[in-house]
């Protein structure tokens, strides 16, 4: 492809996906095709669980019902191009399904991490000034909160998708990924890219150094409050959240940090595909079980669901 002065010319990017081996094509669709349906029905149902039982309508439900609806528009955004793709070895997305699908799943990835932010903070007000919980996390502030979430998220994803693509395109238009992500867009473009990679790390930094610094602070001040409880029991049921909590913190960030925060010369499509599944994938099919369904109070709501679903059958029949 020749260098084009207008980037509205090139109509599709070529997205050589996970693998070449054709042996590996169907395992993998099953793989994801799995991963992706307990995806959504884990988040989903969280969703109108969430919904379906008062006792849950509280801040930290009302932070995991935004959660779950942020994890399945992310996975949505990536996984089925991925399915489609190795079910039909159909590898070509047009530019503009390649702008929508950063677009999205840059939107989404942003919320998940503001969110993981604000739940540190809604943990860290339960812990450490229960007294004061309920005055200090109110419908109002949960509402900010989730506003600001999402409306920060619109702005950076919106201000890195304009710029990317904003990029012209010349030696290639064979993507090494399996979905349009910055990094092998940049290896792409034929024009300079070090204002693009400074605002990658300029919005990297408010997007993801800035509420993990939040979570580590959160939880440093909640750590410190749960060494004061003299009950030992009651420390262990709270580490055991914490860690639970942490873990998926841990892969979220780590796997993000991984990807966008190295040197280009140290970058390998190969290690960059394979940590993109954790965060694109996997992550949004843990969290329902990291975060809800190891809850007592969502168990119970379960139950409650499930013999009520049984009492209007037994009624109907």
């Amino acid at each position: 492809m020749t260098c084009m002065e207008n980037i509205s010319e090139v109509n599709e990017f070529i997205l050589i996906g996970l693998t070449d081996n054709p042996d590996l094509q169907l395992p993998l669709f099953i793989m994801f095709t799995l991963i992706y349906l307990i995806t959504l029905v884990g988040n989903l149902g969280i969703v109108a669980l969430i919904t379906w039982d008062s006792q849950l309508h509280t801040p930290m439900y009302f932070f995991l019902t935004n959660l779950s609806l942020v994890d399945f528009g992310y996975s949505s955004a990536v996984t089925p191009k991925v399915m489609a793709g190795l079910l039909t070895g159909d590898k070509v997305i047009s530019y503009y399904g390649c702008v929508a699908q950063w677009f999205f799943f840059g939107t989404f990835a942003s919320a998940e991490s503001f969110l993981l932010a604000a739940m540190s903070y809604d943990r860290h007000a339960a812990v450490c000034k229960p007294l004061h919980y309920t005055t200090t996390m109110t419908s109002t502030v949960c509402a900010s909160l989730a506003s600001g979430v999402h409306i920060c998220s619109f702005l950076a994803s919106s201000i890195l998708t304009g710029n990317v693509f904003s990029l012209t395109f010349c030696s290639s238009n064979i993507v090494h990924h399996f979905f349009c992500d910055v990094p092998p867009l940049l290896a792409l473009s034929c024009s300079d890219t070090h204002i693009i990679e400074l605002l990658l790390y300029i919005l990297g930094s408010f997007t993801i150094f800035f509420p993990f610094l939040v979570i580590f602070t959160s939880y440093s001040i909640i750590f410190i409050t749960i060494l004061k409880i003299r009950s030992a029991e009651g420390r262990q049921k709270a580490f055991s959240t914490c860690a639970s909590h942490l873990m998926a913190v841990s892969i979220f960030y780590g796997t993000i940090m991984f990807m966008y925060f190295q040197p280009n010369s140290n970058h390998s499509m190969d290690s960059d595909k394979i940590a993109s599944v954790f965060y694109t994938m996997v992550i949004p099919m843990l969290n329902p079980i990291v975060y809800s369904l190891r809850n007592k109070d969502v168990k119970n709501a379960f139950k409650k669901a499930v013999r009520r679903q049984k009492l209007d059958m037994n009624h109907f029949s």
